[in-house]
């Protein structure tokens, strides 16, 4: 059975930056893409970013040049390194999978509060 477990999140001061993780365990014979999604409270869920199998991205407008997502194949690991955090990107977060075959996967969540 397949799962992500992410990781990394919590209280930050606006500027500052967190590294969140998602580590994905079970049998996944191929993969699409993987990407982090965020919702904050009463909007709904949208795409941060994305980084397909081939290892091209894509971010929402929002995040450009502050957020990078990238994937470490041999840790089965997802990272989303989140610099210049602004209040506004107070969500709880969320990784995503995407196999090429099958239903897509998501872990459980990660709190992001940027606040002073």
């Amino acid at each position: 059975q397949v799962q992500l477990v992410e990781s990394g999140g919590g209280l930050v001061q606006p500027g500052g930056s967190l590294r969140l993780s998602c580590v994905v365990s079970g049998s996944i014979f191929s993969i699409k893409s993987m990407g982090w999604y965020r919702q904050a409270p009463g909007k709904q869920r949208e795409l941060v970013a994305i980084i397909t199998n081939g290892g091209n991205t894509n971010y929402a407008d929002s995040v450009k040049g502050r957020f990078t997502i990238s994937r470490d194949n041999a840790k089965n690991t997802a990272y989303l390194q989140m610099n210049s955090l602004k209040p506004e990107d107070t969500a709880e977060y969320y990784c995503n999978l995407d196999p090429t075959l099958g239903r897509t996967y998501w872990g459980q969540g990660t709190q992001v509060t940027v606040s002073s």
